[in-house]
């Protein structure tokens, strides 16, 4: 953009709609916008490359908020450079249903790329996008036409810096020289409890030098030309940048500029008053003079840049078809064609081999079928590849030289779940990475922000209950799987054999509007028969595996406990007692099914019992205050999984001893 107007007024139009719409809203962050201000002038007014009028055009530059409360600096860049944001929606400033929600939310308002609210998760998202480009680009890109080429921009402040997953995510970026991603860190040593040298003093530049990045310290935050010559600077570098810029928190506010008073609070309309003064600006609220929309305004530079890229991917869709063709549909979501034939194809080889495996070894059989008509799956572990099983015989794994289809995260599980969402954002690849069920606890604020974006991303958790044996309960999930299924909008898949491993992971792969996770035992279980009517309606979520004419009980089983279910059903028939047993692999899916099937799997009126290694209270659910569950409320002991689940009544004495007492 080239305009002839001083930079400061065009900051100043920042500081002004931040300090306005969190006044009317009397609620929301100013001191970040006021003192970010000249750095978002910068970046938005000399380099970013974007297309207001599309916010979705796939070779755009990508910014991401990480420090999100300050999310009023965001909703006045969209604003000003002409998104699909009006003066309405400023003044709607934090309202029920408006497009300026308190912190970022990706969907929501054009232009917001991530939801960020949680600190540090933005930062790791920005990762995952500058990853994403790194391997399209090495994927697609030709020597005379390079399709896949932008940058990832973050935001960062202290806060960011100081969670525990800006160290993850900013340790394996710099490890992979994911030289696209530049971070501009709001050094102005603020944070809500005061001045932050009484509890951080990280020395940040040589901090993010020994992770290998390129660090451009002791830049004036509040100097365009300085933050714009180090973004160019950066621009050329073999390896991810971190620009440090001292600013003022609040700038512009005579009084409050500088002090943790201005980090989460309405400044006043005196304070305001005397800000107007200060900085000359005699516009009345939620007023921008014309030559400050005109100098913001990026659609006529948008529009240049998005025509100048689909020339060149016109060209490079004549000269390489099929790439262009891939590309485009990865890019959609779209699975290919001959998905659908595969994943009948590998069902149909479940039913013929009926193997006695581990599920964790029937997920990675999954991977190994689908992965071939799926060049758009990117693996992962954090550290237990071995154990996870998340490898497949064509897959590579990714370098900082490298490209390839494989991540391997390290011992960061936050870092991994929040980098694969950040891949999800960005597009062309559905990736999916894994750890120890236990282990989702460390995980755990990424799903739910995968399941609050709808993010379509597949995190596996293997080694699922106190199966585990003797790692002991430092290793055996007890609550994890109820509590996952807690979570709103994320399908939670535990399947019991080889056929519902391949079904669960054809689902989640299907699945286009959230996350799921694939939930897998490390012992061997056995393969179940089914007829055809059940091997479809395992999709369902939940379905009738074995029955009985005049079923008095249903016993309800997930996972490991489904031979469980199936042995005490055996063993009730021969006492002449007829069971049903319904296999419940997602629950999470089952209860969307209409009420007609939930009904004619779980009868109304027949007692039931469910049956899983784990906490007993979701249960109740199904089974009613009436019924029962056999299940685990302590943690876990360490010896062998046989000892322990004869130890915790996960047993079929146990499981006939507890259906008699709800049938007496």
């Amino acid at each position: 953009m080239i305009s002839t107007l001083p930079t400061d007024k065009m900051a100043n139009a920042i500081r002004a709609l931040a300090m306005d719409a969190v006044q009317k809203a009397n609620s929301g962050h100013p001191g970040m916008p006021m003192g970010m201000a000249e750095i978002a002038v910068a970046l938005w007014a000399k380099h970013y490359r974007h297309n207001p009028a599309n916010p979705q055009w796939a070779n755009r530059d990508r910014f991401v908020l990480s420090n999100g409360h300050g999310s009023m600096l965001q909703y006045a860049l969209l604003h000003l450079t002409g998104y699909d944001l009006s003066m309405d929606d400023i003044k709607a400033f934090r309202q029920l249903h408006s497009k300026t929600a308190g912190h970022p939310e990706v969907h929501i308002t054009p232009g917001v790329e991530t939801t960020t609210g949680p600190l540090g998760q933005g930062l790791t998202n920005a990762v995952g996008m500058a990853l994403a480009e790194k391997l399209l680009a090495a994927e697609f890109n030709k020597p005379d036409l390079a399709v896949v080429d932008h940058h990832t921009y973050a935001f960062v402040g202290d806060g960011c810096l100081m969670e525990g997953i800006s160290h993850e995510a900013c340790s394996l970026a710099g490890v992979l020289k994911l030289s696209k991603l530049i971070v501009l860190y709001d050094d102005n040593g603020i944070s809500i409890d005061g001045h932050v040298e009484g509890w951080f003093k990280d020395d940040t530049p040589k901090r993010f030098e020994s992770y290998g990045w390129n660090v451009i310290g002791g830049v004036d935050g509040h100097n365009v030309e300085a933050v714009s010559a180090a973004i160019h600077q950066a621009r050329l570098a073999d390896k991810p940048t971190l620009i440090c810029c001292r600013t003022v928190i609040g700038k512009g506010s005579p009084n409050l500029a500088g002090t943790d008073k201005v980090h989460g609070a309405a400044l006043g309309d005196k304070e305001i008053a005397a800000v107007r003064e200060a900085l000359g600006w005699s516009s009345a609220p939620f007023e921008i003079p014309a030559d400050v929309y005109s100098a913001w305004d990026a659609k006529g530079t948008g529009a240049d840049f998005e025509a100048a890229w689909q020339e060149l991917f016109n060209a490079y869709a004549a000269k390489y078809p099929t790439e262009a063709a891939e590309l485009q549909r990865r890019l959609k979501g779209e699975l290919p064609a001959a998905f659908d034939q595969t994943v009948a194809a590998f069902i149909n080889s479940t039913l013929e081999k009926q193997e006695n495996i581990a599920t964790r070894k029937a997920s990675q059989n999954a991977i190994g079928a689908y992965a071939p008509v799926l060049p758009e799956f990117l693996g992962g572990s954090a550290d237990l590849t071995g154990s996870n099983l998340t490898n497949w015989k064509e897959s590579i794994p990714v370098r900082a030289d490298q490209a390839g289809n494989h991540i391997n995260y390290g011992v960061r599980e936050f870092g991994m779940s929040a980098i694969m969402n950040g891949i999800a954002l960005h597009g062309g690849y559905l990736p999916f990475g894994a750890t120890f069920l236990t282990f989702s606890d460390y995980s755990r604020n990424a799903l739910r922000m995968a399941a609050l974006m709808k993010l379509r991303a597949l995190f596996v958790f293997t080694h699922d209950s106190i199966g585990l044996g003797e790692d002991g309960p430092t290793h055996q999930s007890v609550e994890h799987v109820s509590s996952l299924r807690l979570i709103p909008n994320l399908d939670n898949w535990r399947p019991c054999d080889t056929t519902e491993s391949a079904v669960a992971w054809a689902e989640s792969i299907r699945r286009n509007d959230g996350p799921s996770t694939l939930i897998f035992s490390r012992q061997n279980l056995p393969f179940q028969p089914r007829n055809d009517a059940q091997i479809k309606d395992i999709a369902r979520g939940g379905y009738v595996l074995r029955d009985a004419a005049d079923a008095k009980l249903i016993l309800i089983a997930t996972g490991s406990e489904i031979e469980l279910a199936v042995k005490a059903a055996d063993a009730l028939s021969a006492e002449g007692i007829a069971v049903r047993v319904v296999s419940m692999p997602s629950t999470d899916v089952f209860d969307r099914q209409d009420r007609a099937y939930q009904a004619s799997v779980l009868t109304r009126g027949v007692p039931r019992v469910a049956i899983e290694a784990g906490v007993s209270a979701f249960w109740y659910k199904y089974v009613g205050l009436d019924g029962a569950v056999v299940g685990i409320d302590t943690f876990g002991e360490s010896a062998p999984a046989n000892v322990l689940f004869k130890h915790f009544g996960l047993t079929v004495e146990n499981v006939v001893a507890k259906a008699k007492e709800v049938l007496a």
